[in-house]
This record gives structure tokens, C-alpha cells and sequence, in this order.
């Protein structure tokens, strides 16, 4: 149902009545300067242009009913970040240019970010870009759902701001995302600029209806109403205050500066004993080699890829990989020397792209890959660090069980956007001079890990090789940009996590495969950490024949909280108050969190195999909470294969055989960090 109750404004009795008025729409407010970064734009427009139409699969095996289509498409779209969707019948009249046996459309709104005060931090980066920023998420939307349509085999065409074969406001007002007031084209609810973009199909689907226009009073009840106001049943509030529109762009929706700042990280971290590592090394990456075995080296092709939506999302994210890198101008721009000044800008922009949270930190050198993907050795070349973190959506994993068939999605869907986001930075940061590369999940020369507890956004976790954040727990994927630029860092922060997590063992009770330490933290190439079992994770996650990949960790911790508004006391309490942490996990068994959520299921599960969606064949996985998956504690024995027994960084093809009972047996012989204290003379 999206954000804005858009269900309460009243609509004419006939979705295919003639919509009258025309108007123009609230232009964007602030022009752009010299340092715009408009110019970035234009690369990533083209992109999507570009996919905007495509091959058909088979039909898929989905509901007959149009009601239930429409509402698996707008819930695809609200996944996606959309302010607003909207379903109607596509008239003859709509088409502009090259015309398709099309009789439905999916509209997408999405509105201006936001504006706050004059002068502020990436105000002369972003003036005069709203517009084309709304653009850019509105033409990605209609890429991605049109992809996705082929994909469960009916035609679709996306009709973005820049190339469409349709007339895009009228299709809008048709579906009533949009009426025509005095003159000008407004959005319901809204009260920036907005852009719009068209998906044409040939899929029935159930038609919303235009608006009917509205009389004072009932303008009053639907728009202007208190319940609106205050965000009654779930809706973002008319009160933008109850969002955190009033805080300064840089410093995002999210209270970080109310976290504890520490100098030091609250594990213990010996930066002359950790070993560089090659991409090589990596869990996925090793399988691909082959040094998994045969099945494994096979599922990793298709692995978080094998549903309808994460084959649309992750074909995105190739087409950037060629752009994360590029030329650098040859002279440096002008008032881009004040190291505060620059990190705070790089936050508004990254904000203002659509990250949920950024930190920046100066990158060790030990964050660096020893060897690319390729075998090749990899120089470190720049000095800071920009972390941005993307929620996986709350919504979204409260309707699953975190290893069904949508996990996939939600990891490609944050990868994708992440790439986008760090893609323009990095575009608009060479052309101020200042060298600068994007590293995304498909291409990356750093760690991300290390650089996320260095930049402040969170402490390791139990989960393992995962740094928890104290708003959006485990739930997000990131993306860094390095760069050359003078940045002031950000402190690393202690919100109590560690007391949590040494209280609370329900990640490990609740993973499918055990590959989480219900144990005491060791020592690992220089990081104090619960160390997980690397490769009963990624076998689970390529193996798992009734889901797409893993998150379940992330489904059930309890920081897996709505992050803004709901949960904030308990928050607050296991911040706080050390004495509350072991009531509190215990509440949240007591309470359900972690069960799935019906309710807030959109998505089918189906499976895209062999080129075409299909049911899965072994069916899908709907698990609640485990509370007796701590019987495996006992008898657990977890493998940890430290730097001197992985594979090299030139090594290429050549399967390295993972031996498991000597990887136990290295566990079991770990140090402990009481000991690593002791040995360094610290704390």
C-alpha cells in the first residue's frame, strides 16, 4: 500500500474515464552552481535507457487474478524505495511515439529529496540536481519492473524521463497518482517536485481509477487529515518532523551522533598482525574455483540471482562495473580543500542519492585486497574511505523467513543501489579534481567490513564477519568509495553490543546450518571476533534448493528493528542500561520478533531457471523461531581457515582443497583475546 494513504482519496467509478486538464509540475527550487553534480547524471540515465525494453521468457506460473498482479507490482516497486505506484488501463490516446499492443500501465512517482535551510554541507553539489535525481530513481524503477515482467513472460516496456513512447503525465493522472489542479500537475500528499515514469504491458492487471476532485472538506479528510498528519496505520507523516525532514541533510534520518563515539574500536584490533588477503580467499570466491567441489562451484552462477527480481537487479549492477573507475580532472575545483567540510558534503550527496547511513574513515592498509578477482596485485592508492550503508528493508524481511525466495533480492536490490549511489560520487569527485573509485559488491578492492567498523557505523557482531548497527541492525549491505580527497574521519562507536551479544545467542540458535559461534570470541588474523564458519555459511547459502541465498541471521536478531520511530525505548534501554540486555533478548523471543509476518508478504516465490520463472521444485522455506536450536551448542565445531592456508592471490582456477578437520582443530587452538590483551599490553 506504500507510504502516503493514497487508498483514502475518493476516485472517479471508471479507471478508463477520460482524465481532462493538463498542467506543468513544481519545478525544482534551487538552480544548480559551477560545482554541481549534474553532470554525473547523465552516464546513469543512459544506462537504463538503454534496457528499456527486451526479450519475453515463457509464461510463468503466477495468479490469474489482476488484483493480485497489481498489488505484486506495486509491492515491487515499494521495495524498491518508490514514493508512489499506481496501476491503469493505458488509453489509445496515451501513445506519443512507437505504439505496442499494450493495455495496462505501472506508474511510479518518486519525489524531490529534501531541502533544508540555505548553505548547508553539499548544497553546491546538489542544487539543481533534484530534479534529475528524482528522474534517474524513476527510469532505474521502470527498468527494473519492466525486466522483472518479461521475466514472468508478458511484454513491458519501460517509458522513462528521458525516453518514453507514451505521454507519462497523462498516463499518471489516468491512474491517479496525479491530478491537474490550477494549472499545475500535484501529487497527492507531496508538496516538492516529483518525477514519473511509465511501465507499458500487455499483463491484465487491476486498474486504479483517477481522482475525483476533491471539495474543502473532503481535501481536509484525505490530505490534511490528523491521522495523516501523525502517520496513523503506518503511513509516512504529514508532519515532516516525525520523518526527520527538519535535520540537516548530512547528518541523515538516523540519530547517529546521539551513539557513544570511542576512539578505539570495542574489539580489540592489532593492525600489524593482520594479514592482507587476496579476493581469491573468499568464500564465494573459493567456490567459484572450484575448491568447494563440483555442486558448489555450479550454484554459485545462479545462487542470489534465481528469482525475477534479483536476474532484473543484478544485470543493473553490471552495466555500472565499467564506470567505477575513470579519468580525473586536471585541475582541482575551487573551496574543496576543508577536510570537514568536504566530509560533510559526501554525506549530504550520499543522503541525498539515497544511502541510508555514511561514515568516513582513513582505509589501513591491511582493508586493501592483496589481488583483484583477476590474480593481479593491487596497489593501495587513496587515503579515505567513504561507507554507505543500504537498508535492506524492514518491510520486506518482516514478511520472510530470511532464506526463502526474496533473500536474494533484498541483498541484489541494496547492491544495486549502492552501486549506483557510489558510482555518481565517485563521477562527480574526479571532476573536482580529486581521484576516486567506487567498490561494489561485483568489483571491489577493498574489504568492506574493516572499513565499516572503522568508519564508525557499527561494532562486530556475533553474527561474525558482520559489524551490527545500532538502527538497522545487521539488515544492510554497503558500498565504499575511496578517494584522495582531504576528509576528517569519523570516531568508531560503542553502543554497548558486545555485553549484548555475549547475552544473547539467538543468531546462532536460529542459523540453518550452525555456522554461527554460540561460544566465546577468538583471536583471527589480528580481529577479536566471534569467528563464523565460513564455509558451512556459504555452502548453506549456494545450497539452499528452497530459498535464494541467506539472511536469516539478519531476520531474526533482535536489532533487527523498524530503526526510526517503533522500538526506539528498547533501543534506548539496551544502549543504555546494561542491566536490561538479557530481558531484552529474551523479550524479543517472547514477543514473536523473527516470526514472519504475513501481512507484509508481497512477492511470489518462484524460481528464474533455465531462462524461464517456474515454481520451485522443492519448495520454499517458512521458518519461525527455532527455540530449541540451541541443543547444537555442545556439539558444535565450527572451521576457520586463517590467512596462512588460503589459496594465493594469483592463483587461478586451481581448486584448493578446504581441510576441514584441521580447520577445527585451528579453531579450537585460537587465541584467546584475554590472551592477545595480555600478549600486546593493552586495555
Amino acid at each position: 500500500m506504500g507510504p502516503y494513504p493514497l487508498e483514502r482519496l475518493p476516485r472517479l467509478a471508471d479507471p478508463a474515464a477520460p482524465v481532462g486538464g493538463a498542467g506543468v509540475r513544481p519545478a525544482e527550487a534551487r538552480q544548480e552552481g559551477p560545482l554541481s553534480a549534474s553532470h554525473a547524471y547523465e552516464l546513469y540515465l543512459g544506462l537504463f535507457d538503454q534496457q528499456h525494453t527486451g526479450d519475453v521468457s515463457e509464461r510463468a506460473p503466477i495468479p490469474d487474478d489482476p488484483q493480485e498482479r497489481a498489488d505484486n507490482l506495486k509491492g515491487g516497486l515499494y521495495f524498491l524505495d518508490a514514493d508512489m505506484a499506481g496501476c491503469g488501463v493505458l488509453t489509445a490516446d496515451a501513445w506519443t511515439g512507437e505504439t505496442c499492443d499494450h493495455g495496462f500501465a505501472v506508474v511510479t512517482l518518486v519525489a524531490h529529496s529534501r531541502t533544508v535551510g540555505r548553505d548547508q554541507p553539499g548544497d553546491d553539489w546538489i542544487d539543481g540536481t533534484r530534479q534529475v535525481n528524482a528522474d534517474l530513481r524513476a527510469a532505474e524503477l521502470a527498468v527494473l519492473i519492466a525486466g522483472y515482467i518479461r521475466r514472468i513472460g508478458f511484454d513491458a516496456v519501460a517509458h522513462t524521463p528521458t525516453t518514453s513512447d507514451v505521454d507519462i503525465d497523462k498516463v499518471a493522472l489516468q491512474c491517479g497518482l496525479i491530478e491537474a489542479v490550477g494549472g499545475e500537475l500535484r501529487a497527492p500528499f507531496i508538496k516538492t517536485g516529483f518525477s514519473l515514469s511509465v511501465v507499458s504491458t500487455d499483463m491484465e492487471i487491476a486498474p486504479d481509477a483517477p481522482l475525483a476532485r476533491r471539495g474543502l472538506a473532503a481535501n481536509l479528510r484525505s490530505t490534511h487529515s490528523l491521522g495523516w498528519l501523525l502517520g496513523r496505520g503506518g503511513t509516512r507523516a504529514g508532519l515532516g518532523r516525525l520523518n526527520g525532514d527538519h535535520r540537516p541533510l548530512h547528518m541523515g534520518r538516523y540519530p547517529m551522533e546521539r551513539i557513544k563515539r570511542v576512539p578505539e574500536a570495542t574489539t580489540l584490533v592489532i593492525p600489524e598482525e593482520i594479514e592482507r588477503v587476496p579476493v581469491r580467499a573468499g568464500g564465494f570466491p573459493r567456490a567459484g574455483h572450484g575448491d568447494m567441489g563440483p555442486k558448489f562451484q555450479k550454484e554459485l552462477a545462479v545462487f542470489s540471482y534465481k528469482t525475477p527480481q534479483a536476474q532484473a537487479y543484478i544485470q543493473q549492477i553490471g552495466e555500472m562495473v565499467p564506470y567505477q573507475d575513470g579519468e580525473v580532472a586536471p585541475e582541482r575545483a575551487p573551496g574543496t580543500s576543508d577536510p570537514d567540510r568536504n566530509a560533510d558534503a559526501l554525506k549530504a550527496f550520499a543522503h541525498h542519492l539515497g544511502g541510508d547511513m555514511v561514515g568516513v574513515c582513513e582505509v589501513p592498509e591491511y582493508a586493501w585486497y592483496s589481488h583483484n578477482g583477476k590474480g593481479e596485485v593491487i596497489t593501495p592508492r587513496h587515503k579515505y574511505g567513504v561507507v554507505i550503508l543500504l537498508d535492506q528493508g524492514y518491510e520486506t524481511m518482516e514478511g520472510a523467513s530470511g532464506d526463502d525466495w526474496v533473500s536474494g533480492a533484498q541483498s541484489m536490490r541494496a547492491y544495486m543501489r549502492g552501486a549506483q549511489i557510489a558510482g555518481l560520487m565517485a563521477e562527480h569527485l574526479r571532476a573536482l579534481g580529486f581521484s576516486s573509485r567506487s567498490h561494489t559488491n561485483r568489483d571491489s578492492e577493498v574489504l568492506h567490513i574493516p572499513l565499516v567498523l572503522e568508519a564508525g557505523l557499527g561494532e562486530l557482531s556475533r553474527i561474525g564477519e558482520l559489524v551490527l548497527n545500532p538502527f538497522v541492525g545487521p539488515r544492510f549491505k554497503s558500498v565504499v568509495l575511496t578517494t584522495d580527497m582531504p576528509l576528517t574521519p569519523d570516531r568508531k562507536i560503542d553502543f554497548g553490543l558486545q555485553d549484548f551479544c555475549n547475552k544473547c545467542t539467538k543468531c546462532a540458535r536460529e542459523c540453518p546450518c550452525g555456522a554461527i559461534e554460540f561460544g566465546d570470541k577468538i583471536m583471527f588474523n589480528g580481529y577479536e571476533m566471534w569467528k563464523p564458519d565460513v564455509e558451512k555459511c556459504t555452502k548453506y547459502r549456494l545450497g539452499n534448493m528452497k530459498g535464494s541465498a541467506c539472511g536469516r541471521c539478519m531476520k531474526t536478531c533482535p536489532f533487527n528493528i523498524e530503526g526510526v520511530l517503533a522500538e526506539r525505548v528498547f533501543l534506548w534501554s539496551a544502549i543504555k542500561l546494561p542491566f536490561t540486555r538479557k530481558f531484552i533478548a529474551n523479550l524479543d523471543d517472547k514477543v514473536g520478533n523473527g516470526s514472519i509476518n504475513p501481512i507484509k508478504k508481497w512477492w511470489w516465490d518462484l524460481e528464474f531457471k533455465d531462462g524461464r520463472t517456474i515454481e520451485p521444485e522443492k519448495g520454499t522455506n517458512a521458518r519461525e523461531l527455532d527455540m530449541n536450536g540451541g541443543r547444537i551448542a555442545s556439539k558444535q565445531k565450527v572451521a576457520i581457515y586463517p590467512p596462512d592456508v588460503l589459496p594465493a592471490g594469483d592463483n587461478q582456477g586451481v581448486p584448493v582443497k578446504l581441510e576441514r578437520k584441521e580447520a577445527i582443530l585451528r579453531r579450537q587452538q585460537a587465541e584467546t583475546p584475554a590472551a592477545a590483551w595480555a600478549r600486546v599490553g593493552r586495555r
